[in-house]
């Protein structure tokens, strides 16, 4: 049998686990839950005081980012999401941190899809 990849975007973490445990019902051959970022690291884990000064930067404080060099720091501090100017985006994807990956046979495929889609993912 062929075998098709399914990318998944939820919004609610529990929404994907549940997606997840019935694809595994229909026999998927693997299914994954994470969640995304568009910024690299791990979230910040501990609270900052910035008028104590330690802080690594613009990046840490407004978009929840382990900034671990300059660079990174930088590019993080001019997004538009840092200066508190942006509505959000018009980007559907606005939301979705949560991606399913599986991997189905063809058969399956199809009804793996529709699945998704009715428990509110986006393919």
């Amino acid at each position: 049998m062929a075998e098709k990849n399914i990318l998944a975007y939820f919004k609610d973490p529990q929404d994907a686990e549940e997606v997840a445990a019935k694809l595994k019902a229909m026999r998927a051959i693997d299914v994954q839950v994470d969640r995304i970022s568009r910024f690299p690291g791990e979230p910040v884990s501990e609270t900052f005081n910035p008028i104590s000064g330690n802080i690594s930067g613009l990046g840490a404080l407004t978009s929840d980012a382990d900034v671990s060099n300059k660079d990174v720091g930088v590019l993080i501090a001019a997004d538009v999401t840092a200066s508190g100017m942006s509505d959000g985006g018009q980007d559907p994807l606005t939301g979705r941190d949560i991606l399913l990956v599986a991997v189905v046979d063809e058969e399956i495929h199809h009804q793996a899809l529709n699945l998704i889609e009715q428990s509110g993912g986006m393919v």
